[in-house]
């Protein structure tokens, strides 16, 4: 079996021992743009845009949330149950949804 040049250099980089990575930048580069972020406090938070947007109420027990009508704006699908009195919330995007006859 004949093994290709770039899995070859693969294989002889992994035997010259383990090489340790600084992240150390990418984490400064992280907590300094959260850091820009939590100080303007004139803009709200993505969690409070969303959290002004009221419950969507729909008629059945399944919801399915894509994020968005434009499928390149939205996110992966998700079937979401509104057994629950409470409102039901999507993972991907926060939107809640709840059955009509609840409320």
């Amino acid at each position: 079996m004949a093994c290709s040049g770039v899995l070859k250099s693969l294989i002889r980089s992994s035997y010259l021992g383990s090489t340790t990575r600084n992240f150390s930048l990418i984490s400064n580069q992280v907590s300094n743009h959260t850091a820009k972020w939590m100080q303007d406090t004139s803009k709200k938070s993505p969690m409070e845009l969303i959290n002004e947007v009221p419950p969507i109420k729909v008629e059945g027990r399944i919801v399915a949330c894509e994020g968005d009508n434009n499928p390149a704006l939205g996110h992966p699908i998700e079937f979401i149950c509104l057994d629950l009195k409470e409102p039901a919330i999507c993972k991907y995007c926060g939107l809640r949804y709840v059955q009509e006859h609840h409320h």
